[in-house]
């Protein structure tokens, strides 16, 4: 099976930088790297939940985009928060703005940090395209 990798215009420096594809597709299926809340307009973590969660959403949108398919091709979500007792009602309003019928199966994961001071959360896709 040939993999095709998918790299949206504006993320060849994290290819480059950082050595991974921000989604790859293999047939029907297509992996979305992690996404997360960065403001491009300033390069610092969005202040607050909301405003994170949307930017996240937003990049897995773009990148799906890219790969010839849509949110609502997610078959699985996993998504890794730094509080998710505080901030989980609001990520799921956020959450289910992008996705807001048949939903998929989501797993979230507390962890302890995310790659750079101030993420509060990353979003993950999996996503079934032309069944």
């Amino acid at each position: 099976m040939q993999r095709q990798l998918i790299n949206p215009p504006g993320t060849e420096a994290t290819y480059d930088r950082l050595h991974f594809s921000q989604a790859v597709r293999a047939g029907n299926l297509i992996w979305v790297s992690g996404q997360v809340g960065i403001d491009r307009s300033t390069g610092e973590p969005a202040d607050g939940m909301d405003a994170q969660a949307r930017i996240a959403f937003e990049g897995v949108r773009t990148v799906l985009e890219a790969a010839g398919a849509s949110l609502s091709d997610v078959v699985e979500l996993m998504t890794f928060h730094t509080d998710m007792r505080q901030d989980i009602e609001e990520f799921v309003k956020v959450k289910d703005e992008y996705l807001p019928e048949n939903f998929p199966a989501w797993t979230g994961v507390g962890v302890a940090q995310l790659a750079r001071d101030g993420l509060l959360v990353e979003v993950r896709v999996v996503a079934a395209v032309g069944n």
